[in-house]
């Protein structure tokens, strides 16, 4: 797809959501008591490594946005499909990085995680921000801590939170009250 895809039927929708969706259920490892105790972790590596179970992931992540100027894909994983995602809709790709990753002059915003807290940094300079729409994605939404920390930084930069999607949403954790007023995708909720 390009920044002009075509249009896209209901059921071509449908049936690519399914794929991805079906990819994410079979191929996700869950691993107990990771990173600290009572932490149920998805690991989507295998979701990834899968050619198949990847490219259904990013048709799917594409189709979200298709108008945007820039995705940002969150450190990480996010790093793995905000380049896949830009390069079928023919954008720039930026990484949201951990804090002390960047060089100076940074932007940074704190945020909690359900086993801690963390911050993340995005380019102050070099990179052109304000005005454009971003497509911003996550491998997972839990808490939803990282993914608002990353909008809240594109937002003080100027630029537009066009929408947010994510791999797999846990959605007894509650993350997705914790986002703004874009639209929130995600392939699989459980």
């Amino acid at each position: 797809m390009s920044k002009h895809g075509m249009v896209e039927t209901e059921e071509s929708a449908g049936e690519r959501i399914a794929r991805a969706s079906e990819a994410v259920q079979r191929l996700t490892r869950w691993h107990d008591d990771f990173p600290s105790p009572g932490v149920r972790f998805a690991d989507l590596t295998p979701v990834f490594a899968d050619a198949e179970g990847f490219h259904a992931v990013i048709d799917c992540l594409g189709a979200v946005a298709s108008d945007v100027d820039l995705v940002a894909g969150v450190d990480a994983r996010g790093f793995l499909l905000g380049a896949g995602v830009a390069a079928v809709l023919g954008t720039g790709v930026v990484a949201v990085r951990k804090a002390g990753k960047l060089p100076p002059p940074v932007l940074s915003r704190e945020y909690t995680l359900e086993y801690g807290s963390a911050a993340l940094e995005i380019p102050a300079d070099g990179v052109e921000l304000s005005g454009r729409r971003v497509l911003l994605l996550d491998d997972v939404l839990a808490t939803g801590g990282t993914l608002a920390a990353a909008a809240e930084l594109f937002t003080s930069a100027g630029a537009q939170v066009a929408a947010a999607a994510v791999v797999l949403e846990l959605s007894f954790l509650g993350g997705r009250e914790r986002q703004g007023d874009y639209p929130l995708t995600s392939i699989r909720c459980i």
